[in-house]
């Protein structure tokens, strides 16, 4: 941590795991993620340390507008990935986590080593915490995801039973078709036949069997 600690108030350059790159001003550093205005889109980017491939300070373009230090949404007075996520829930934020596309909804529950997502476009979504590369709370919680009405917006949207880690939430899900990591190949949708020993093994449409390592895979849905 400390290593960053003097680069606070300054703008820096990032690149993320997945070849993402922010740029913006460091406003915080906790035990295991740092705060990031982006002066460009106002946004803050709530990024977990073990994903920074590289950071360095940068030169600021003189058209973006300069904060000295912005209120800081989600703050607490020592943040941590797990507290961020704790003080999100309910919150309309997007999460970046795979792909080219972030998921936008709310979190609902905050388990052991994964959180339960709620997301109009693919409903209720188990993430795993080792994945996320950022999280951007809205600007304002007024606005919805897709400019829809909250009664589209459940409460309580699964009655899903959820267990306290990743893989034993994978299990009750066994005998179902999922989807997994947004089904971005075909090897990724199909019917959960099998989850023990950090596998899973998943029946495609093809009826292949696909084994698929636990530790790698960073969302999991039922379509």
């Amino acid at each position: 941590m400390s290593d960053y600690q003097h680069l606070i108030g300054k703008y820096i350059d990032i690149e993320i795991s997945g070849k993402n790159f922010c740029k913006g001003t460091l406003l915080d550093i906790g035990l295991d993620i740092i705060v990031v205005y982006n002066n460009k889109t106002q946004q803050f980017f709530y990024i977990p340390i073990v994903h920074i491939q590289r950071l360095k300070e940068a030169t600021m373009d003189e058209t973006l507008p300069f904060v000295s230090q912005p209120e800081i949404p989600l703050a607490s007075e020592s943040i941590s990935f797990r507290k961020i996520l704790t003080n999100a829930k309910g919150q309309f934020v997007q999460i970046y986590v795979t792909g080219n596309k972030s998921i936008h909804g709310y979190l609902t529950s905050i388990m052991n080593d994964y959180f339960v997502f709620y997301s109009p476009a693919y409903k209720t979504l188990f993430i795993s915490m080792h994945h996320v590369k950022w999280l951007i709370p809205y600007n304002n919680q007024e606005t919805t995801p897709y400019s829809l009405s909250h009664q589209h917006l459940p409460v309580n949207p699964t009655s899903i039973p959820l267990a306290r880690t990743f893989e034993e939430q994978c299990k009750k899900l066994e005998n179902h078709i999922v989807v997994i990591d947004g089904g971005d190949n075909s090897e990724k949708i199909g019917l959960v036949q099998k989850v023990g020993n950090n596998r899973l093994a998943l029946v495609t449409a093809e009826r292949e069997t696909v084994y698929w390592n636990l530790q790698h895979i960073k969302t999991i849905h039922l379509p």
